[in-house]
């Protein structure tokens, strides 16, 4: 008997509905699937003949041939277990399959029959619902990642029997109802650190908050123990809180990545991404057989942190600098090319020399003029040219360290930041895809940052003696644009120009003394 049972496969950050059709037409004995399944659906095969048998039903005998369309898409992984065994179940007739077609079923299973967690449950969801099904079945950690879609039916279930009870009406299930936006905004109000946990570093944080207020990128250069790594923490604290369509798409790439905590509810906050230094270019940018978001995708809305920049391998920090530009990554295979969003702030930070203490006020700098520099050449021009404001953070003195004095905290600084998003978003609305002074093109930059005689001859005598990229000269008026907006100014002013030229003091030329 033929039997369709529907699943989902994930592809890039989104799915796409898998028709499952199992028939026993006879012949040679044994279970055949086709369909372009990779080895861990293949495998299924005895996963679920295992957990059949144990759940007290009997086995599939005699020919089996399950197909998974459409066949020129690539099966992965273990999830299609459940909607199999299902299949299985109403093609020897042990269960009904009038209901069947309503519904997309999706889990991996035990050889007992329990239903295993699996990746891309949102993107699933969402992919269910714009289709029309009546409802999900999904393992019961994945229920609530999917009942974030509304107008759907989404039921968790821990073992197979409970799938078979449902669709035999011998067991009633509750579809899970989650408040997405209370949950959400509720979560958004939490945190755990505060700019005024930080003593003295007001030029540092000055800078970041233009950097929130911009959505720009910054690097800090300061010996060790100067509070850099613990600055950059404290970045995503003073950001916009996201939209409710931010966290939507934020909580999609987490999903894919199986990255989401068990009983995971909507990524709340803006994601704050730290790799080690010893990361691949593959885990940065993404890849893989089947194609997997990489970090850069991961901090999608949020911040990437790479910390002791230089000690990157040089191959993987090249691969980063065309998603930095087109805020997304594409992933080529020769049957595939997926996109990833990849709009983050990236926040860089190291050290000025080996030792650390290069133009330090109180230790000795104990490297060679020739080791600074072999140590500095290691971020390539271009890399730089991408990062909008380069921060020297300097050690905290003890006067400062001990003052009982309490500085701003992270609210009041975020709103200064909201008030002048919401400038930049007055400003853009006309523009598709740009939200923020860090994406305007060139061609948006010549009409939106004008700058008066006095301004063009500052900026000229800048790029004169700093001998600046016509990149560079193009982020020192998105930076003066911000820095404008921070203090409610329609035009560019020469003291806004002056305070973005000095973030560059650290261009390329100007590095090694």
């Amino acid at each position: 008997m033929l039997v369709k049972v529907f699943g989902s496969a994930v592809y890039g950050v989104d799915a796409i509905t898998i028709t499952i059709e199992v028939d026993t037409p006879g012949g040679e004995v044994g279970v055949f699937i086709v369909g372009l399944p990779d080895n861990a659906v293949k495998e299924s095969k005895d996963r679920v003949i295992s957990a059949i048998q144990n759940s007290g039903f009997d086995r599939p005998r005699g020919r089996m041939v399950v197909n998974m369309a459409p066949a020129d898409i690539k099966k992965a992984g273990a999830a299609y277990d459940l909607p199999i065994a299902i299949g299985f179940l109403a093609a020897t007739a042990q269960l009904p399959n009038e209901q069947l077609h309503e519904y997309v079923i999706m889990g991996e299973l035990s050889l007992d029959g329990t239903v295993k967690p699996i990746k891309g449950a949102l993107p699933i969801a969402i992919q269910t619902r714009a289709e029309k099904f009546k409802g999900l079945i999904v393992p019961k950690e994945n229920a609530r990642e999917a009942a974030l879609v509304n107008n759907i039916d989404v039921y968790g279930v821990e073992h197979i029997n409970d799938v078979i009870g449902f669709f035999a009406g011998d067991k009633q299930l509750t579809p899970l109802k989650v408040n997405t936006r209370e949950e959400f905004f509720d979560a958004q109000n939490y945190l755990d650190i505060d700019f005024n946990d930080v003593k003295g570093q007001e030029n540092v944080k000055r800078a970041l908050e233009i950097t929130a207020a911009g959505g720009h990128n910054a690097i800090l250069i300061g010996p060790p123990g100067a509070g850099k790594t613990m600055l950059a923490k404290r970045l995503p604290t003073i950001l916009p809180p996201l939209s409710l369509h931010e966290a939507l798409e934020t909580t999609k790439i987490h999903s894919v990545a199986g990255k989401l905590p068990g009983n995971a509810s909507l990524v709340a906050m803006r994601p704050f991404r730290s790799p080690h230094h010893t990361i691949s270019d593959v885990a940065l940018v993404g890849g893989g057989g089947v194609p997997q978001p990489g970090e850069i995708s991961l901090a999608h809305n949020g911040v990437l942190f790479l910390d002791e920049l230089p000690e990157f391998k040089r191959t993987v920090l090249e691969v980063m600098r065309q998603p930095m530009e087109e805020r997304r990554v594409s992933i080529s295979r020769a049957k595939v090319t997926m996109d990833f969003p990849a709009s983050f702030m990236l926040i860089a930070s190291m050290n000025p020399c080996p030792c650390g203490y290069f133009n330090h006020p109180e230790k000795e700098c104990t490297c060679t003029p020739v080791m600074v520099q072999r140590y500095l050449n290691k971020i390539s021009g271009p890399l730089l040219d991408r990062i909008d404001l380069h921060v020297e953070v300097t050690p905290v003195p003890f006067s400062e360290l001990s003052s009982e004095h309490k500085s701003e905290d992270s609210n009041a600084v975020r709103e200064r930041v909201i008030r002048a998003r919401e400038i930049q978003a007055k400003r853009f609305e006309t523009y598709d895809g740009v939200y923020a002074n860090a994406q305007m093109s060139s061609k948006q930059l010549k009409e939106i940052c004008v700058i008066n005689a006095v301004g063009q001859n500052l900026l000229k005598t800048a790029m004169d003696r700093l001998n600046l990229s016509a990149r560079a000269y193009d982020r020192i008026l998105k930076v003066s644009r911000t820095i404008a907006d921070l203090s409610a100014s329609d035009e560019i002013r020469p003291e806004h120009l002056a305070e973005a030229i000095q973030y560059r003091s650290l261009d390329r030329e100007g590095w090694g003394g």
